[in-house]
């Protein structure tokens, strides 16, 4: 049973996510605040930002920095998966992902595996326009329950683009960075598809961010990070990581696919992502070549 909605404090502070000795905050105020089945779920106002979401007191998006994320981790699996009639989405709550991937006219059917309704019921309602036309597009198929058992029982290579849009590894999330995890996603991949997850700092998550790349790497035969920013998160410096099981195909965007949405973005293009993908640091780049295949 969820705690009751707290009363929010109308005057103007600070809302920060503290990690490992340092803040990362935005001037603003708590709108609402309810501790679910899962995670504590806060909704906030920002003048520089807009409305936002925290789970846990971490953040998770806002207004005006979601695109630096949710561009990043649907278009390079959406322009150069060799089909994208079917697509699995699993966390994602807010929409922001199922919207960018429902700009692609060749999707046909998006599953999206949401653990916590509290999360989708508040986006809808404090953040709708990172989910915009998702929540009402009929391709859409939204499953409020856990996404790792939903990956564990579909049926073989049954999707085209799976992609993770999950917290940090703690809570809820915690499955997510798992081998047997990953390992059922590449299953119910079809032949010519792409895996898509967020993969951590690699600066204030390091040793996470070396772990998951490695662990795709061990169970696809190759995964690449890219690097890009997402002001608001712990350092601002974040990553995802792409896998497919017929090589390295989601380094190359389809031109067709691309041209169809690039004029819609405010971070994602072609030429950005070739740039995201080089610029892995080089002593994350030493580290990946150096470290063997963790057993988790």
């Amino acid at each position: 049973m969820a705690e009751p909605v707290s009363t929010p404090n109308p005057a103007s502070g600070w809302i920060d996510e503290i990690f490992d000795g340092v803040r990362y905050g935005l001037e603003g105020r708590v709108l609402a605040e309810q501790t679910s089945a899962f995670q504590r779920v806060t909704i906030i106002d920002s003048q520089r930002y807009g409305k936002g979401l925290l789970l846990d007191g971490c953040w998770m998006t806002a207004e005006r920095q979601e695109r630096h994320y949710h561009e990043a981790i649907v278009h390079p699996a959406l322009c150069s998966a060799a089909s994208i009639e079917r697509v699995l989405v699993i966390g994602g709550g807010d929409g922001g992902t199922a919207r960018e991937c429902l700009r692609h006219s060749g999707v046909r059917h998006l599953d999206m595996v949401e653990i916590d309704g509290l999360v989708v019921e508040w986006s809808q309602q404090y953040l709708p326009s990172i989910g915009g036309s998702a929540w009402s597009d009929p391709r859409f198929h939204l499953t409020v329950g856990d996404g790792i058992a939903w990956a564990a029982n579909a049926p073989d290579a049954s999707y085209d683009v799976v992609i993770v849009d999950g917290s940090d590894p703690a809570g809820p999330a915690e499955g997510l960075f798992n081998r047997a995890f990953f390992e059922q996603c590449r299953r119910i991949l079809r032949p010519g598809g792409v895996f898509a997850t967020q993969s951590e700092s690699p600066e204030a998550f390091r040793q996470v961010h070396l772990d998951t790349v490695q662990l795709i790497r061990a169970v696809f035969g190759h995964a690449d990070p890219m690097y890009g920013w997402v002001p608001m998160y712990p350092s601002g410096w974040w990553s995802w990581t792409f896998a497919a099981i017929d090589g390295r195909r989601y380094l190359q965007p389809d031109p067709s696919r691309a041209a169809a949405v690039v004029d819609g973005c405010e971070i994602w293009s072609p030429r950005w992502q070739r740039g995201a993908f080089d610029a892995i640091p080089a002593a994350i780049e030493r580290s990946l070549r150096s470290l063997h295949s963790p057993s988790a």
